[in-house]
């Protein structure tokens, strides 16, 4: 494709919006490469590569800074890659009728979206709920904490391969409830450290097949890039409750759309 300088600003907008906010790449990247008449297949392709190599500069810096558990990082890949390339091959067997693909692919991106515009609304709710239940026995029992980690990577890794979106809203939520005492910062940098295994291996995958286009890689990553890198310098200093609750509005509104 050509060069279009609306793509390398909406790079430079969700990744100034990824930095101040943390809410996820994929679910505000996917909808706009939609937008501006990205087939479904390639914008999702196209996207966990994207999503790959801007969030694992945020690896370094969180394990820098002692934010990874990389236990639950392990428990959590062990589920999520599997999944990852089981429905890649689904995805692979039905690839002659790639308009089933991009429906199957749409219907998808709505379901995601919508139900992490509402982890992002009711985040930090869940967070308060999870920790007042931190003392339940499931918490205190390794086996199952391990086990129920593995499947929120199944999960996950379904989810991220069919639509791009989840490692970073849907992914965090759902680890709040399995380890509700482990601090917020740990469990975001758990979450992106996790995210980049898995992003890498559908991305590959989906690139594989053809869904990836390196000129709208490289457009988006011209932007994104300084973009977070401001973002994450005014993180902070500027009131995100508006902006996360105008996100969360904005993905409810574009996910019904794509779903009905």
């Amino acid at each position: 494709m050509d060069f279009q300088i609306g793509l390398v600003i909406a790079g430079l907008v969700v990744g100034f919006i990824v930095g101040l906010t943390g809410v996820g790449g994929g679910s505000l990247m996917t909808p706009i490469l939609l937008w501006f008449g990205i087939p479904p297949t390639k914008a999702v392709g196209t996207d966990l590569l994207y999503a790959a190599f801007t969030k694992a500069g945020g690896i370094f810096v969180h394990n820098k800074k002692g934010n990874i558990n990389w236990k639950i990082t392990g428990w959590l890949t062990l589920g999520s890659v599997p999944a990852a390339l089981i429905t890649l091959w689904i995805l692979n067997s039905i690839k002659t009728d790639i308009e089933t693909i991009n429906r199957v692919i749409k219907v998808s991106l709505g379901w995601a979206l919508l139900f992490t515009s509402v982890a992002i609304i009711f985040k930090k709710k869940l967070l308060n709920f999870s920790q007042k239940h931190a003392g339940d026995k499931f918490h205190s029992e390794s086996t199952t904490q391990n086990m129920l980690t593995i499947g929120i990577g199944v999960l996950l890794g379904a989810t991220v391969t069919l639509t791009s979106i989840g490692a970073g809203a849907l992914g965090t939520v759902t680890l709040f409830f399995l380890y509700p005492l482990l601090p917020t910062p740990r469990l975001v940098g758990t979450e992106i450290a996790h995210a980049v295994p898995l992003t890498l291996v559908a991305g590959v995958g989906h690139a594989s097949m053809g869904n990836l286009d390196l000129i709208l890689l490289g457009q988006l990553l011209l932007g994104s890039l300084p973009g977070i890198f401001i973002g994450s310098l005014l993180s902070g200093k500027v009131p995100d409750q508006f902006l996360r609750n105008a996100i969360a509005i904005m993905l409810f509104m574009v996910g019904y759309k794509l779903i009905f």
